[in-house]
């Protein structure tokens, strides 16, 4: 699978396990609890969806995280994510020579509220879906966050 998308059956499989294993561990309270973390998940990345800086399926994979884990859970690996992600990105621009770009296009999403418009309005760069910009695969920073998150909390 080299298209980097997130099928949909393994979104779906993780939400369904997590509502299933929370129900069967803790009866009602898991299903709150799996609820909730789906919840949290969905508030925090619909919106980065919803401006074009994340694909469905990694909003769609988060969903299926904060399922089986709960909205304490999610929130601490949604932490190791997003500093993974950023200390990946930073290499990652480095690495490319973009450091500049960067920076102009970080200035231009903090501006871009205070012109009531989408970030990616005037940068297609900005734009996940236009394959202009430098694109990080997500779903694997947030897989290796996770595993991250398991491995420092069982140890």
């Amino acid at each position: 699978m080299h298209d980097r998308r997130i099928p949909n059956w393994l979104t779906a499989a993780g939400v369904v396990c997590g509502f299933a294993l929370n129900a069967f561990l803790y009866g009602g309270a898991g299903l709150k609890h799996a609820g909730l973390g789906l919840g949290l998940a969905l508030l925090i990345y619909l919106p980065l969806f919803i401006l074009r800086g994340m694909g469905a399926g990694d909003v769609k994979l988060m969903a299926s995280i904060g399922a089986l884990a709960g909205p304490a859970n999610w929130l601490r690996i949604f932490v190791f994510t997003a500093i993974l992600g950023g200390l990946i990105a930073v290499v990652f621009i480095l690495y490319r020579g973009a450091l500049r770009r960067a920076i102009r296009n970080v200035g231009r999403i903090l501006v871009s509220p205070f012109r009531g418009q989408a970030p990616y309005h005037d940068n297609p760069e900005l734009d996940v879906t236009s394959g202009a910009g430098l694109s990080l695969p997500h779903g694997a920073v947030i897989a290796l966050g996770t595993y991250l998150y398991v491995f420092v909390t069982s140890s």
